[in-house]
């Protein structure tokens, strides 16, 4: 495997602090040109996953460890970013919410477990699960994915190793190829971080053509802190032409920029 093949450098504990630096980043400029090059396959994925969520379903992420992680990541971030219900982008990690902060030994060598994590969730036909894995093997995956194909569920995959068994048990495979890794085999590096950009893309694009944004903005964010208060209060005055204060009382009021905006309208 791509992921799994040595270093293209060498004597890494000799090498002072500025050297392993522009290593690293060396080794980072080529992780946007990988994820370019699979942008066809995320259209696909993308267009597919957006019928589902436009008739009411959800989108699932699947996957251990780092990979788990950053599905954990991105699904708990579209709540507050795009006002959606907190059980509709949902993240599942081998050996549950405690492996987020601590690995669970042997977690993703079960390969009946990940479609039963699926089922607690009370998965069905209308939702979509996308399986993350940067070598493109883990059994807690391709099981999973197995048994959503026999039961007739859309499935998608995010790996970074060409020809995979997990990419081959998708409908719609995503294969960014990031090669060696800075230290040998440490796939929360490059792989990971293709990972976390083509999360960002699938969720934020796929919002978009929901409706969860306008213009460029995020008019239906959770108002969670004073900063999301202060950005949400700056879109209305810049929308309505409103003072500040006022915007504001606006906003807490109606909850949401949209919201704000839409009354603003009826005045």
């Amino acid at each position: 495997m791509n992921t799994e093949q040595t270093s293209n450098h060498t004597d890494l504990e000799l090498k002072d602090t500025e050297s392993l630096l522009l290593g690293i980043n060396k080794e980072d400029h080529s992780i946007a040109t990988a994820v370019e090059n699979a942008i066809p396959q995320i259209v696909k994925l993308v267009d597919s996953l957006y019928q589902k969520m436009m008739n009411g379903g959800r989108l699932f992420y699947l996957g251990a460890g780092t990979s788990g992680r950053l599905g954990v990541v991105d699904a708990s971030e579209c709540p507050p970013t795009y006002g959606v219900e907190f059980d509709k982008v949902i993240g599942i990690i081998a050996g549950g919410d405690g492996a987020i902060r601590k690995a669970v030994e042997f977690a993703e060598d079960d390969v009946n477990q990940g479609f039963k994590d699926l089922e607690s969730w009370n998965i069905t036909p209308k939702d979509f699960v996308i399986g993350i894995t940067a070598s493109g093997r883990t059994p807690y995956v391709l099981g999973a994915l197995n048994q959503c194909k026999v039961v007739g569920i859309l499935t998608g995959s995010i790996v970074c190793n060409p020809n995979s068994v997990v990419a081959e048990a998708s409908d719609f495979p995503i294969e960014v190829i990031t090669g060696p890794e800075f230290v040998t085999g440490s796939t929360r590096m490059k792989a990971g971080t293709a990972t976390k950009m083509v999360l960002n893309m699938i969720t934020t694009s796929v919002m978009i053509k929901l409706g969860r944004v306008k213009g460029n903005k995020m008019v239906d964010m959770q108002l969670t802190n004073d900063k999301l208060i202060d950005r949400g209060t700056r879109m209305i005055v810049e929308e309505t032409g409103l003072d500040y204060d006022t915007a504001q009382l606006m906003l807490l009021k109606e909850g949401s920029v949209r919201n704000a905006i839409d009354k603003i309208a009826e005045y």
